[in-house]
C-alpha cells in the first residue's frame, strides 16, 4: 500500500476563522487517506496544535500585523505596515519551499497566506474575498490580489455560485477567473437535536484590540440582560478555563466539540460579522446578531448585506445597546443556504499528480 501524500495546509492568522474553517478540510483529508501537515504562527496555530495533537504542525514566519484601535484608521495603519508584510511573505515564501523538501510535501492548500505558494506541486488558494472592499482603493486591493490568485492551480470559494449565496460580492467576480471552483460553504459544525440551555451566547473573535475592546463592552451590557448566557471570549491559551458569574458561563475558549455543543444549546448568537462565524451560523439555521469589527470593509459589508435582505440585525460597535437584541425577533435568520456535501474526493484529485522533483 502506497504511504498517503502529504498536504501542507497554511491558514492565515488573523482572528481564528481562517484556522477554524480548515478544521473540516483537515480532516477530510485524512479521510480520504492523504496526511495533512500544519503551517502558520500565532493564535490559529495554536489553536490547530490543540485540535490535532497528532499532527505534524510548523512555524511560519509571523505577519505581526498591529491593528487600529480606532476603525476609521484601520486601513491606513495597515497601509503603513505594507512594508514590513511583504517582508514577511518573501520569508514565508522560502520558509514553505524549506518545508515542501524536507518533508516531501505533494500538494499545498493556503487559506489566505500569500507567501505560500509552489510551482512543483498543485497549489490551492481559499477565499471567500474575490473583491477585496477597501473603500475608494477597493480597484486596486482586488487587482493586486487577483494577481496573486491567478498563479494557483485551484481557488476554492467556500460559497455557491448562486443566489442565494453568503458572500455576496465579496466572493462573486463578474469575470470569474478560470481556476475558480466553488466548494459550498465550510463548516465545522453538525446539527444536533438538543434542548436549548443557553437563551444567547456570545463568541469573539478577530483581531486585537478589538476583540479584547469589543469583550469590555459586551460585559458591562450583558449586565442587564435576565436570561441565561454563554460567553465564550476566543483567547487561545495552554489550559481552558470556565467559570460563572451571575447569569453568565464564561468560557476562554471551546474546541470544535465543544463549540458544536454550544451552538446547538443556543437560542440566538451574538458575534462579529466574520465569514467562518456566518458559515457555521447557516449550517445551523441561527438567529444572530452581527457587531461587525469597526474599520474592517469585508464584515462591515457582510452585516450591512444580512441587514438588507432581513436575515440578521446588526450594529457599530460603539452603538450597540442590549435593547438591540429584541430586534433579532423580527428577522428570518440564516435559513435556507445550501448545505449539500462538499464532494471532496473531487476536490482532492488535483493532488493526484506527481512531484515535479
Amino acid at each position: 500500500m502506497n504511504a498517503p501524500k502529504k498536504i501542507l495546509i497554511t491558514p492565515l492568522n488573523w482572528g481564528l476563522g481562517h484556522a477554524t474553517r480548515c478544521i473540516p478540510i483537515i480532516k477530510a483529508l485524512e479521510q480520504n487517506n492523504f496526511e495533512p501537515i500544519i503551517a502558520s504562527d500565532g493564535v490559529a496555530l495554536a489553536l490547530l496544535k490543540k485540535e490535532f495533537p497528532h499532527l505534524t504542525c510548523l512555524e511560519l514566519p509571523a505577519y505581526n500585523i498591529e491593528y487600529a484601535t480606532n476603525g476609521r484608521n484601520f486601513k491606513w495603519k495597515l497601509l503603513t505596515q505594507m512594508p514590513k508584510m511583504f517582508s514577511a511573505i518573501r520569508k514565508e515564501k522560502k520558509a514553505i519551499q524549506n518545508i515542501i523538501e524536507k518533508y516531501k510535501i505533494d500538494g499545498l492548500i493556503s487559506d489566505n497566506r500569500l507567501g505560500s505558494f509552489s510551482k512543483k506541486i498543485p497549489s490551492v488558494f481559499i477565499t471567500h474575498q474575490l473583491n477585496v472592499l477597501s473603500g475608494k482603493t477597493s480597484w486596486l486591493t482586488t487587482k493586486v490580489h487577483l494577481n496573486y490568485i491567478k498563479k494557483y492551480t485551484a481557488c476554492w470559494v467556500p460559497d455557491v455560485d448562486k443566489f442565494p449565496n453568503l458572500s455576496g460580492k465579496l466572493g462573486h467576480l463578474d469575470k470569474p477567473l478560470d481556476n475558480i471552483t466553488y466548494i459550498g460553504p465550510l463548516s465545522r459544525i453538525i446539527i444536533k437535536d438538543l434542548s436549548k440551555k443557553y437563551d444567547l451566547m456570545v463568541i469573539l473573535s478577530g483581531p486585537e484590540p478589538q476583540r479584547t475592546l469589543l469583550e469590555e463592552k459586551l460585559i458591562e451590557e450583558l449586565q442587564e440582560y435576565p436570561k441565561e448566557i454563554l460567553f465564550v471570549k476566543g483567547t487561545i491559551q495552554d489550559q481552558q478555563k470556565n467559570w460563572k458569574e451571575n447569569q453568565i458561563t464564561y468560557y476562554n475558549f471551546m474546541n470544535s466539540e465543544q463549540l458544536e455543543t454550544a451552538f446547538n444549546e443556543s437560542e440566538i448568537v451574538l458575534c462579529r460579522s466574520g465569514y467562518t462565524t456566518v458559515m457555521d451560523l447557516a449550517k445551523l439555521g441561527k438567529k444572530a446578531f452581527f457587531i461587525p469589527t469597526p474599520g474592517q470593509y469585508e464584515q462591515e459589508y457582510l452585516a450591512k448585506k444580512y441587514k438588507m435582505e432581513g436575515i440578521a440585525p446588526s450594529c457599530k460597535q460603539d452603538k450597540f445597546r442590549i435593547e438591540k437584541l429584541s430586534k433579532i425577533d423580527v428577522y428570518k435568520g440564516l435559513q435556507n443556504f445550501s448545505n449539500e456535501e462538499i464532494d471532496w474526493e473531487n476536490l482532492f484529485s488535483l493532488f493526484q499528480s506527481k512531484r515535479e522533483f
